[in-house]
């Protein structure tokens, strides 16, 4: 599996549980494995072994037949197993089933993204939408979680509202939820108080599928220092820079990175947060060329951006990391390798994958490759929007450029 930082002693030892049906192929569900296994060290988990079974479609008590069930039971009992993450949202019923036959401690997928939110969220206003997302996400599975908490103290799936609030019935869960929502009714009010004062400029966001190098981007072009990992959900918290670009300003936001089934609470939860994806009026859909399934990743964010806003706003897509992305994704019939320098940008613009996805731009923001073609894109864009909105205006974009 992956070389991690975390030794064995340091780290919770996990198995990885995922299908292959007809929805998912084996090819897929190795690409999912890959990306669940490194939520889970994002998580603070060591992955040690992935268990896969090819099922016309999951079992409803069990998710996996019984069979492999106890393969995975005696794996963990000769292994020293902490915990099984399903890389599928599990019912209640199976959870509750599973758990009953592997005597361990389960998460889905969606309950380790739902964890790393809650250890990421730094401000109120994110630690109040993960926090709505967890009960949302707990109550029907309020007696599968007391009986965790009666054997089990803190551990990946176990923060936030873990301890000691989970002592209570469900009528008092739903009275949280409801002062968590109104929690959150005034924090968003204030957030929108706060975008109706920034004025009149034109507002650019980078969006894109978690890990691409948005924050990267975003602190090249400010010139500010916003938080920047090789981990996935580096990024809670939106944020909201003024960048000046050959003399025009506009606002530039780093929003938080998408992912493949990301949990439907969550998305409601964050939708304020989303709200500056709405409001902006250009996109920029950052994208890792390097990543092996980027044109997934692609996919799963324009499907999310058309729930979150069915407007069509510009977007350009910036392909980031072109200092390490894999060649035979552009050179599908020629065998012979080659190295980047043999690459030219006009190559990478006349390839599939650019006419594919056009309006499109190849950068490496950590090698800062092409940036002044990628800062007069920006500059051109944000100078075109700024006279359709204010065309008496465009005098001034003369006196600029002179």
């Amino acid at each position: 599996m992956g070389n991690y930082y975390l030794t064995e002693k340091e780290a919770e030892r996990a198995v990885l549980v995922g299908v292959i049906n007809k929805e998912q192929t084996e090819k897929q569900v190795k690409e999912y494995l890959d990306e669940l296994e490194f939520l889970t060290h994002t998580a603070g988990a060591l992955p040690i072994k992935r268990f896969t079974q090819k099922i016309e479609t999951p079992n409803s008590k069990t998710f996996v037949g019984s069979g492999k069930l106890i393969e995975i039971k005696n794996y963990i009992k000769d292994n020293d197993i902490d915990l099984v993450i399903f890389d599928d949202e599990l019912s209640p019923t199976q959870l509750r089933n599973i758990e009953k036959i592997l005597e361990i401690r389960l998460l889905d997928r969606t309950n380790l993204i739902l964890d790393i939110f809650a250890k990421r969220a730094r401000t109120a206003h994110s630690k109040v939408q993960v926090e709505l997302a967890q009960y949302q996400y707990l109550l029907p599975r309020l007696t599968r979680m007391w009986t965790h908490l009666e054997r089990q103290k803190g551990g990946i799936g176990m923060r936030g509202p873990g301890e000691t609030e989970i002592e209570t019935d469900r009528r008092i869960i739903r009275d949280k939820i409801s002062r968590l929502k109104e929690q959150l009714k005034k924090i968003d009010k204030q957030k929108a108080t706060q975008r109706k004062n920034r004025g009149k400029m034109i507002r650019v966001a980078l969006v894109g599928y978690t890990n691409v190098g948005k924050s990267t981007i975003m602190n090249m072009l400010s010139k500010s220092e916003v938080f920047a990992e090789n981990k996935l959900f580096a990024t809670l918290d939106t944020t909201v820079r003024k960048v000046v670009v050959e003399n025009l300003p506009f606002l530039l936001s780093d929003t938080v990175g998408f992912i493949r089934k990301l949990p439907h609470d969550l998305v409601e939860s964050f939708k304020s947060t989303l709200d500056e994806v709405r409001e902006a009026d250009l996109l920029l859909h950052v994208v890792d060329i390097s990543h092996p399934n980027f044109e997934e990743q692609i996919n799963v964010v324009q499907e999310t951006l058309n729930e979150i806003d069915k407007t069509g706003k510009p977007t350009y897509i910036v392909f980031n990391k072109i200092d390490n992305y894999t060649y035979d994704k552009l050179d599908d019939d020629d065998l012979q390798e080659r190295k980047p320098e043999n690459y030219s940008l006009d190559e990478m613009m006349n390839h599939w994958i650019a006419k594919d996805n056009s309006p499109c731009i190849f950068i490496s923001a950590k090698e800062k490759q092409n940036i002044d073609n990628f800062r007069k894109l920006i500059y051109e864009k944000v100078k075109e929007l700024h006279i359709k909105r204010y065309p008496y205006n465009d005098f001034l974009y003369n006196i600029i450029e002179d």
